[in-house]
């Protein structure tokens, strides 16, 4: 397999090469992919995730179990005014 980088890519990479971080280039964009798998996983868990409270929210509308946009959004307006006099408090 042959990888073209861009430029300011293989710089950095060489810069990592140079300061003995990495050995090689090949151990830099292996730990460079390592990272974009592990970043992919945790958003796709992340999307299973909202995928689920989609679903709870959608159940809980077909029960009837809902509440007024104004009723959320004076509760967030409170919860986030009392979070200001706490932080002002710990000062």
């Amino acid at each position: 397999m042959e990888i073209i980088l861009q430029p300011e890519l293989e710089q950095f990479i060489q810069e990592k090469i140079t300061s003995g971080q990495y050995q090689s280039v090949n151990e830099a964009v292996n730990a460079g992919l390592k990272l974009l798998m592990e970043r992919e996983l945790i958003y796709q868990g992340r999307f299973a995730e909202l995928r689920q409270e989609i679903m709870v929210g959608i159940e809980a509308s077909e029960r009837g179990e809902v509440v007024d946009s104004e009723t959320v959004f004076n509760s967030i307006q409170q919860k986030l005014e009392q979070e200001i006099i706490n932080r002002r408090g710990k000062l």
